[in-house]
Formats: C-alpha cells, structure tokens, sequence
C-alpha cells in the first residue's frame, strides 16, 4: 500500500492535499520504527492500541475493525468515501480534489 500512497503524494503534491497515517504498533518506539523502515513522509500518529491493535482511541472514535482501513474526507472534515483502493481511490480522490477546485473557482468569480 506505501508505495501505491507515495505516488498520490508525488501526483497531488500542488493540490490540497494529505495522507495521515494511524498505526497501531504494540509500542510507540515500534510504530517510530515502521515510519522509519517504511519511509513515511506523512503525518503519522501512535493510536496506542497493543495486543488489539483497533482498540485505540483513534481505532475506536473512527470505528476501525481492522487495519488498513481508509477514509477520505472531504474539505470540510465529512468521511465521503471509506475502504477504498487502487485505482477507485485513485478515482475518487480526483472526485473530491475536482470538486474543491470547482468550489474554489466560483469563489474566486464571487
């Protein structure tokens, strides 16, 4: 999955952009390991869940029943698409980027 997530920050690297990476290691100095040996570019935050890795407070508040699991939202914060990958992510974030751009567009002729 990096890889495939490493491309859409080099293709989307002037647009509104962001990955933000949840990881559920056993110990945080294990999920500072796994960004490292993974060279993770993104935000990534320690969600602390152990021997149940989607029992953390991020897991848990975002209803995360195993990992990966993927969420895009839109500008506004709204989970618009969830599990979705390849070339359907590829798809539907070029949805939501079109329509933020479009929005922006009409703002601007405000």
């Amino acid at each position: 999955m990096y890889p495939h997530e490493r491309s859409l920050v080099k293709k989307h690297s002037a647009d509104q952009f962001a990955i933000v990476g949840v990881n559920s290691e056993n110990t945080i100095e294990a999920a500072r390991e796994a960004v490292k040996k993974n060279k993770l570019t993104w935000k990534n935050f320690y969600d602390g869940g152990g021997a149940n890795p989607t029992s953390g407070p991020i897991a848990t508040r975002w209803n995360v029943s195993g990992w990966p699991t993927t969420y895009l939202l839109d500008e506004n914060g709204v989970i618009r698409y969830k599990d979705v990958r390849g070339e359907t992510l590829d798809a539907a974030l070029e949805t939501l980027i079109d329509q933020w751009k479009a929005a922006r567009e009409a703002e601007a002729k405000l």
